[in-house]
């Protein structure tokens, strides 16, 4: 597959990243459990490069109790404290005390609405939205639907929930289709819409 045109951003000496790419980047989910880890990874992300927490990606499966947010929200304070000192994930008090304060607030979401699925993807009316980039200067830091939920889960109490944040969220989890026109994987996501 290392002959397919694909998005200007994957670093093609990156067998994982390009893998992440080919495999899961755009694709719409619908599953809370990786939406939550979706939300999870981001969060992490914040001030670091998606590919460090990528590669951490198995430690964070492990810490997180496989990203079941039932689990998470009932971590304890001395819970925190060992994932503090947990080398396969990125060690910041705020961040991990965000993943399980999120992991509460995801339950209530999904209590309000039934799904958080059926919360998120309110923000793109039911089904991705699909841009046109055609290189990497294309890509926004952010988009209006992308301020939106922000400011929503902001207003829910979530942390670690910018507007570029939840704009890369929105990117991994296929609200927004962000593969380049000549990307292999565009074509490929839209013929299953």
């Amino acid at each position: 597959m290392t002959n397919l045109c694909r998005c200007p951003w994957v670093d093609l000496s990156k067998p994982d990243y390009v893998d992440y790419h080919d495999r899961e980047w755009g694709v719409p989910v619908h599953d809370d459990r990786t939406i939550f880890e979706f939300l999870t990874l981001e969060g992490a992300q914040a001030g670091l490069s998606w590919y460090t927490i990528l590669r951490r990606r198995e430690g964070y499966r492990r810490a997180f109790a496989g990203f079941d947010p039932e689990q998470v929200a009932r971590f304890d304070e001395a819970r925190i404290v060992a994932l503090l000192n947990d080398p396969g994930i990125i060690r910041n008090r705020a961040k991990v005390a965000a993943a399980v304060s999120n992991a509460r607030l995801f339950l209530k979401v999904r209590e309000e609405f039934g799904s958080f699925d059926s919360y998120i993807w309110r923000f793109v009316g039911g089904s991705p939205k699909i841009n046109e980039r055609r290189s990497l200067a294309d890509y926004p830091v952010t988009s209006p639907e992308a301020e939106l939920l922000s400011r929503d889960l902001r207003l829910r109490g979530f942390r670690f929930v910018g507007p570029t944040i939840c704009y890369a969220h929105m990117q991994a989890t296929g609200l927004v289709n962000d593969h380049t026109v000549d990307c292999f994987r565009r074509r490929e996501i839209l013929a299953q819409l």
